[in-house]
């Protein structure tokens, strides 16, 4: 009894150490990280429009937000909260600035030490970006 108590233990071992180190592969059968996606990948996209407090980001990866006024805000949500969290997103207004702020954490240009409260997407400059959060704070490539 002791044998095949043994067993059962060695066994359950087995099969959790090898479902702990899976790996996912889509379209592969071979798949060489975590997840690994042998074709293409859609993510959600949402509108938001500006309104007269600040518009809270809270849903979807592609983001195009549309401000009904200049430097209207547009507030991410906390870099604590969501460590490791992607955001794509794109002012899609020709000639209305738009503000990116932070519920929590700076904002930081890649390849800065320097963080800011704010950063301002327009025409010519950021008008799209790509926002990551480290767990504390957020960086953005323009």
């Amino acid at each position: 009894m002791k044998k095949l108590k043994l067993m059962l233990i060695l066994i359950t071992a087995l099969f959790a150490v090898n479902f702990g180190l899976a790996q996912v592969g889509i379209n592969t059968s071979n798949p060489l990280s975590t997840l690994d996606i042998n074709g293409n990948l859609s993510v959600k996209t949402i509108s938001l429009t500006g309104s007269g407090s600040a518009t809270l980001i809270s849903d979807g990866v592609y983001i195009s937000i549309a401000p009904q006024a200049t430097d209207q805000e547009f507030r991410l949500p906390s870099a604590v909260v969501f460590p490791g969290r992607v955001y794509i997103i794109r002012n899609i207004q020709n000639s209305i600035t738009a503000k990116l702020t932070s519920a929590v954490g700076l904002l930081f240009p890649k390849g800065s030490t320097v963080g800011s409260t704010e950063i301002y997407m327009f025409e010519g400059s950021k008008r799209s970006i790509i926002v990551i959060s480290d767990g504390a704070n957020w960086t953005y490539f323009d």
